[in-house]
Formats: C-alpha cells, sequence, structure tokens
C-alpha cells in the first residue's frame, strides 16, 4: 500500500496538482532571499550532509555494525538493504517521474538529479525505521524518538534548503517506509522458521 501511494503521489505531482498546495508550505520554511539565521541554515546543511552521498553510507556501516553486535547478522543486512534497495528504487522513481527543482530560492545545498521522491527523506525512513523496528525492547522507546526526530529533520531540511517540495519529502518517507517494513519482516522471519 505505501508504494502504491508513492506512485499515487507521484502521479499527482507530474501533473502539477499539487504544486501550489507545495509552494504554500514551503514558503513558510523558507526565506525570501535563501538567507535564513546562518546558524540554522548551517545545522540543516549539517543535517543534509549527514543523509547523502559518502557520508549515508559511512552512517549505515556503523549503524549495520551495531546491529550486527548485538542483533546478529540478518538485522544487520536488512538495514544495508533497507537503504540499499531504497536508494536504487528512489533514483529509477526520479528519473520516471523527472520532477523539475523547487525554483522558490536559490538552492542552498548541491543537486543533480529531479525532485521527485526525496533521496535524502528515502534514506533516512529505510534507515532509522529499520532501526527502530528491530531495535531490542528496552531500546525500542528512545529507538522510535531518534528515528521521527531525524526522519523529520531530514525533510525539514531539504524543504528550508530549497531543494525539495515537501510532496517529494512525503513520497520519499512513504517509499523509505515500505522497505523498512519489508526489511523488518525478512530479518524477524528467520525467527519465525529457516532463512
Amino acid at each position: 500500500m505505501l508504494a502504491v501511494a508513492v506512485l499515487a503521489l507521484g502521479l499527482l505531482t507530474r501533473a502539477d496538482h499539487v504544486t501550489a498546495l507545495d509552494a504554500a508550505i514551503a514558503r513558510h520554511f523558507t526565506w525570501p532571499d535563501g538567507a535564513g539565521p546562518a546558524p540554522l541554515i548551517t545545522f540543516m546543511k549539517a543535517i543534509s550532509w549527514i543523509g547523502g552521498g559518502t557520508p549515508r553510507w559511512v552512517l549505515v556501516g556503523l549503524i549495520a555494525a551495531a546491529v550486527r553486535y548485538w542483533g546478529g547478522r540478518r538485522p544487520a543486512l536488512a538495514i544495508v538493504a533497507a537503504v540499499l534497495f531504497a536508494n536504487i528504487a528512489s533514483s529509477l522513481l526520479k528519473a520516471a517521474f523527472d520532477r523539475p527543482r523547487p525554483d522558490l530560492i536559490a538552492h542552498l545545498d548541491h543537486v543533480s538529479s529531479a525532485s521527485y521522491p526525496s533521496g535524502h527523506a528515502t534514506s533516512a525512513a529505510a534507515l532509522y525505521l529499520t532501526l527502530a523496528l528491530l531495535a531490542p525492547v528496552r531500546w525500542r522507546r528512545p529507538a522510535w524518538t531518534f528515528a521521527m526526530l531525524m526522519i523529520g529533520l531530514t525533510g525539514l531540511s531539504r524543504i528550508m534548503l530549497g531543494v525539495h517540495w515537501p510532496s517529494d519529502v512525503v513520497g520519499g518517507t512513504l517509499l523509505g517506509a515500505a522497505f523498512a517494513l519489508a526489511a523488518a519482516w525478512w530479518a524477524r522471519s528467520e525467527r519465525a522458521g529457516p532463512a
């Protein structure tokens, strides 16, 4: 159902049915000249930096190593697989929908691909939701709090930096969540029977 929602939202963005709403929401989180409070912009750039490119994969590797230590091989592989396959799907959907990036403000981060869905939001949801879903019971509440915080900050950073529409972030989050659920199901299936 999440995958269907991603495709449906993508079709709505392609047909320009959500552009006015996107712009109205985005204007509340950006500054007309793109020069908001410097510490806030720097913080949002740091959040985006963590969620993209090489830093993203370093973080995935570190989290997978930690999960391998307390959860075993299969949950660690599930985390890597969730982010990897979510990113592949995001790239394919970007090429398919080919949505232009926002033009409300000058982009405050480098971009090189289409807008929908947000790859950063996809990765954040895939990584942090898989981690939260697989966390041991005693760590579950902090894991969910951390996941919601990082997913929210990552999505907000992409909008505030002027490089994504809100619907790109929603679509990416739904896409990442779909892969997180699939990965967590696969990791837990070992307990129910042979892999």
